[in-house]
């Protein structure tokens, strides 16, 4: 007889992994006066949300984009923010052979065409606030690779902000380890020895569409206080 297959799943659903995330923040870390969540991708808008409500703190979102290799349009080499910075896996470069000027080239190519698409879909064309001088954290559903969270830790550091946080629900304990090293701490319930992808980690994940990001970012008040520090 065979033995039954464990199961992965470490949450019902999203909600449930943002009240483990929440619990892991102490209220006395941060203030709505100089402080922000900032997702980093658009799965990380729920969250961003839900700890932004719960702690009545800012939230706001950054845009960015993937690189693929030349001849495989699933395998991710580099990844561009709105900010313009890049961040490349350099092992994966390397071991295919591929010209940084490519890369580099590909970046510029989906900042103008993707990027800049995402500013205007998800901020109506209103740029990032500026966090100069601002404590942030940094919110995602997962870390897998690390090059979006790379990014992004580039792009707040090229911002001038004071300090720079990571809250996740579930990564890798090998990146755990690596984030500890660049970044002033890291929120995470559950660091995973060998990590798979995030569909194995929930019973229930909902897939959210456009018109649920766009109503979670009108109902943060975001796109009010971006258009009033634009002003």
């Amino acid at each position: 007889m065979k033995s039954p297959k464990k199961s992965t799943a470490l949450f019902e659903n999203q909600e449930e992994a943002a009240k483990e995330l929440l619990a892991l923040i102490p209220n006395e870390y941060f203030n709505r006066e100089d402080s922000v969540f900032i997702a980093v991708s658009e799965a990380g808008v729920y969250f961003a949300s839900y700890l932004s409500t719960a702690q009545h703190i800012p939230m706001n979102i950054l845009l960015s984009e993937p690189i693929f290799a030349p001849n495989n349009p699933e395998l991710v080499i580099a990844i561009v923010s709105e900010t313009e910075e890049v961040v490349m896996d350099h092992l994966l470069i390397n071991s295919f052979g591929i010209d940084k000027d490519y890369i580099y080239s590909e970046a510029h190519r989906q900042y103008e065409e993707s990027v800049l698409s995402y500013v205007y879909k998800y901020r109506k064309g209103i740029p990032l606030a500026n966090l100069e001088g601002k404590n942030v954290i940094l919110v995602d559903e997962c870390i897998e690779t690390g090059l979006t969270i790379t990014v992004a830790l580039k792009s707040m550091i090229e911002m001038g902000v004071k300090s720079v946080y990571i809250a996740v629900p579930v990564l890798d304990k090998v990146l755990y380890q690596k984030l500890l090293t660049i970044c002033d701490g890291v929120f995470s319930p559950h660091q995973i020895d060998d990590y798979i992808s995030i569909e194995y980690y929930y019973k229930n994940k909902e897939i959210l569409n456009f018109d649920t990001l766009d109503k979670i970012i009108k109902n943060s008040g975001l796109l009010e206080v971006s258009k009033q520090t634009k002003e």
